[in-house]
């Protein structure tokens, strides 16, 4: 902080007269010669900048400050500055002094919030307490007691780090709420009786499973119980504030005590998940809960929900496998798409205030897996913001069997997040009062400032990382300790009956209510249970896959909308070079060229906007495209200004956004899967700068993209596009790792396509947005060109994106026409469907041989290619021809289905041999390579 900012708190402003005169000269030695001065006056100067004289009015004290404060003498002004230290290190650092840790195992550290320089009580004692503190209560008289005042805020169960954030207006506000009181636990005892019942359910929940499915992976809350009361509380102050949506992600740790005391899922539901039987039959009646399922299933602590409240809140749980964080960005994706309005042109328009995440995080997770710190980064990013999420780490001192030592280099697990200026609130999870006014405090904040705020909720974990396990064998001087500490149930109990809000009797007689309830509702479950555990199929829809859609645009349409996109207006000034690039996009309308694959890309989204669905394209040069052409966004020359021609077309019913993201390829992935979940009606594109960068993100492709329809019913539309192709630039940036994709294929999950025409680009893009919200959707990879981006092999004409559609197998033209000859069949696609026809030309001197570029990969166009098979009853091979290496590619995926119909026929392979790396280092040896795959491929039978 410097005296830039006019509303940062100024120890200067109480300073008047000889004081003042002092203090300036020592300002003249700190410009001249700092290194004469003492350290702590070096550092107030940076802090505060220099000293300024007041006016008359301000130099005024009030009669109260003159009635109980006297003026400093000149010659105790460095015990003034001092007392002024002494202050803000108790701001800086009370938290190392703090009681935030239930089992008290933590050394503390008081070292820097102790009188140095010879401070003296009596010294304290006559500084007036305007210098140390604001709006000071009236019983804190002179300056000792505002130093006692201030370590019994920043020491005690409540922590805090906020000096990290860069802006002086939030700090003076959190300053202010602190040393106000207001995270100091005031609640009624209704409000108290209303945490003792919950505390005593989240308990009673855990003890009752444990005894009763006996060995049962559950996970328990045990140790941070107050986690749910944190999370209470929130949806209380959000239904109060007219939040519409509250989305909510977290690992396994305490999601089965969430889902049944913040989703509302019944307790009859829970417990026939533990007794392995169908739990439809206690789904609630008034459809306030909502429960997806797959077919394959998961595991009941992966599992999510969503519930309505009343008063129209909706809360969601993601759902999430056992990889820990990778749920956070998802969840923030889906905050971002219930936010926005897409039904109208232009941007999609954000109000950050109807819905917001609660993050939750594990201690050994945070600081440890770095997609924590990717979801951080989108907290103030234009594409990715969503107005702050509230992040809570379940702090339980501990990961699986490792201990903070072994896991984190950092003091605390949440620390990097004041890298981002995010405060972080420390709170002992033993006070569940204080987590109440810590909850209140995060969402104040959030609302206030639209930032991020995190707290770390600091517990232990009472049993072991599951219930088979035994800690003491890893762990024996922490569980010795847990073992002897009491839960924060029979705490607070306690507390309660000690403060006369209940009885021990009624404390007692509440934990046995709630067992007698639960024993209940598992009574139901037996009576309701049945022989077989009900089977879930797969829906018919998926099955079938996608039926035959009409995906033409009228040419006047097309004609009309792109000279709508070429038309600037007349104070825009487009760069020179690209201007006349795109002027060319007139040609293919006046039977002068082709329509290239960006130009019927651009035509897509058009048309798709005008069709009634909003479009968000999102990738780390995607505004212009890696290769240099998309120029979906243009900058005037002169002035830097943008312009984005696809807000200015007629009859557009959508909004469309395309961001060049943050250099992240998970978390955006995530991020964009998690919108499409939440928005199923928008067409969300994510484009890898290359192909292979998809590797940093095959987390969202094993557990979210390929299998969360089977799993959790979860479906998507998520279209990926993964440049590939081998132009000879080595290891990297040759291949999307096709394999993996066509490996993960399978119960029609997602469509895989390596396309050889713009057209089919144009089809494919608009088939996949005409199936959105439909039953049968599923993600779409195209495993997308480079060189071949402006191929005029892969040119459209107008007609073709009028009249066809899309084709999963097309059949090179002027080939295979006299059928008795032809005695070899070659199948590709992509890039090397290009070159095989660059190669063989017009057909002439192969009438041997037809080509016939499989542009769908998966689901495999097994019917259409045997129709073209039967044609060739003289054919004796059938080959794959592929760039990839022979165990990668699509020639693995390929080679069982083209066996199934060769009826005899010899099925062969063209193209480089089993290799660890997928290209080759050097350009020209690939050269070499590739002309030898087209020889042997081309090689008359």
């Amino acid at each position: 902080m410097s005296s830039n900012y006019p509303d940062a708190k100024s120890p200067w402003s109480s300073i008047t007269g000889p004081n003042l005169g002092y203090i300036m000269e020592m300002y003249d030695l700190y410009q001249e010669s700092p290194e004469l001065l003492d350290p702590e006056y070096v550092e107030l100067f940076k802090q505060y900048g220099p000293p300024v004289e007041t006016s008359a009015s301000q130099q005024v004290s009030t009669s109260q400050q003159a009635s109980t404060e006297k003026a400093v003498e000149p010659n105790n002004f460095e015990k003034v500055l001092a007392a002024v230290h002494l202050a803000e290190a108790i701001r800086a650092h009370g938290h190392l002094a703090s009681d935030i840790y239930p089992l008290k195992d933590q050394p503390k550290d008081s070292s820097r919030i102790e009188p140095a320089n010879g401070l003296s009580e009596q010294d304290l004692k006559e500084v007036p307490v305007s210098l140390l503190l604001n709006n000071a209560p009236s019983d804190v008289t002179n300056g000792l007691e505002a130093i006692n005042y201030l370590k019994s805020l920043y020491t005690d169960k409540v922590a805090f780090e906020f000096s990290h954030v860069i802006q002086p207006q939030e700090r003076s506000w959190l300053q202010e709420k602190i040393e106000a009181g207001a995270v100091k636990p005031t609640l009624d005892p209704d409000k108290k009786k209303q945490v003792l019942d919950l505390l005593t359910r989240v308990e009673g929940f855990e003890k009752f499973v444990h005894r009763t499915f006996v060995g049962q992976k559950r996970f328990s809350i045990e140790g941070v119980d107050s986690l749910v009361v944190l999370m209470d509380e929130l949806v209380r102050l959000s239904e109060s504030a007219g939040t519409q949506d509250i989305m909510i992600g977290m690992a396994h740790r305490g999601r089965l005590n969430v889902l049944t005391h913040i989703l509302n899922k019944p307790y009859e539901m829970m417990f026939a998940g533990f007794a392995h039987v169908g739990d439809e039959a206690f789904l609630p009646e008034d459809g306030s809960l909502q429960i997806t399922k797959g077919w394959f299933g998961d595991v009941k602590y992966h599992m999510g929900a969503a519930f309505k409240s009343e008063n129209g809140t909706s809360v969601k749980l993601a759902y999430n496998p056992s990889h820990l964080e990778i749920v956070s960005p998802i969840v923030a994706g889906q905050t971002r798409a219930a936010q926005e309005l897409t039904d109208q042109t232009g941007v999609a328009k954000m109000d950050p205030k109807k819905s917001y995440a609660i993050l939750v995080h594990g201690d050994a997770a945070f600081p440890g897996q770095g997609i924590v710190t990717e979801t951080l980064n989108f907290s103030r990013v234009k594409g990715y913001q969503t107005g702050g999420s509230i992040h809570v780490i379940a702090n339980n001192l501990i990961g699986f069997t490792t201990e903070q030592f072994d896991s984190r280099s950092t003091h605390y697990s949440s620390d990097p997040a004041k890298g981002f200026e995010v405060p972080v609130i420390h709170v002992n999870a033993d006070e569940p009062e204080a987590v109440v006014a810590v909850a209140r405090l995060a969402f104040e904040y959030r609302e206030k400032f639209g930032k991020d705020i995190l707290i770390d909720l600091i517990g232990y974990r009472r049993y072991g990382h599951n219930e088979m396990d035994e800690p003491l064998v890893t762990n024996p001087t922490m569980y010795h300790g847990i073992h002897q500490h009491d839960t924060v149930r029979e705490l607070y109990g306690k507390q309660l009956a000690s403060e006369q809000v209940l009885s021990e009797d009624d404390v007692k007689k509440l934990d046995a209510d709630i067992q007698k309830e639960m024993q209940e509702a598992y009574d139901r479950v037996k009576e309701n249970k049945t022989a077989d555990f009900p089977k879930l199929e797969i829906p018919e829809a998926v099955l079938n896959g996608y039926p035959e859609i009409a995906t033409g645009v009228d040419k006047e349409v097309l004609t009309k909308m792109n000279a709508e996109l070429l038309s600037w207006p007349s104070d825009f000034s487009a760069f020179g070079k690209l201007a006349r690039i795109l002027k060319r996009r007139e040609d293919p309308f006046n039977d002068k060229g082709k329509i290239d694959w960006a130009h019927a890309e651009t035509l897509a989204f058009g048309s798709i906007l005008q069709e009634g669905n909003p479009i968000r394209l999102t990738g780390q040069d995607a505004q212009r495209g890696t290769f240099a052409h998309r120029h979906l966004v243009l900058h005037d020359e002169k002035n830097g200004n943008e312009l984005v021609p696809l807000h200015h077309i007629s009859d557009a019913k959508a909004s469309f956004v395309v961001y060049n993201s943050p250099l992240s390829e998970a978390s955006v992935l995530g991020f964009e899967y998690g919108y499409n979940v939440e928005n199923d009606k928008a067409l969300v594109i994510w484009e890898a700068q290359y192909g292979d960068f998809a590797n940093m993100a095959q987390m969202m492709f094993d557990q979210f993209i390929s299998a969360g329809r089977a799993k959790w019913g979860q479906k998507s539309g998520l279209v990926m596009l993964l440049p590939h192709g081998y132009e000879g630039q080595g290891p990297e940036h040759s291949s999307a790792r096709l394999e993996r994709h066509l490996q993960m294929a399978a119960e029609n999950n997602w469509t895989v396509a390596n396309l050889s025409s713009a057209a089919n680009y144009f089809h494919i893009l608009r088939r996949q947005a005409k199936m959105l919200g439909e039953e049968a959707i599923r993600p779409l990879i195209i495993v997308s060109p480079k060189s071949l981006l402006r191929h005029p092999l892969v040119g459209a004409d107008v007609a073709d994106l009028a009249e066809g559609q899309f084709e999963t197998v097309i059949e090179q033209p002027n080939m295979g026409k006299e059928a008795k000859k032809v005695k070899r069949v070659l199948f590709a696609s992509g890039k090397m469907a290009i070159d095989l026809a660059e190669r063989v030309k017009d057909g002439k001197g192969y009438e041997w041989a037809h080509i016939v570029r499989v542009e769908q990969l998966y689901p495999f166009p097994a019917e259409k290619i045997q129709t073209i098979v039967d044609r060739y009853p003289n054919a004796k091979e059938l080959a794959w021809v592929q760039e990839e290496p022979q165990n990668m590619g699509s020639w693995t995926f390929a080679d069982p289905y083209l066996r199934e119909l060769s009826d005899g026929k010899e099925v062969k392979y063209f193209g480089r041999s089993q290799r660890q790396s997928p290209a080759e280092g050097d350009g020209e040896a690939h050269k070499v390579e590739q002309a030898r795959i087209l020889d042997e491929a081309l090689a008359k039978l």
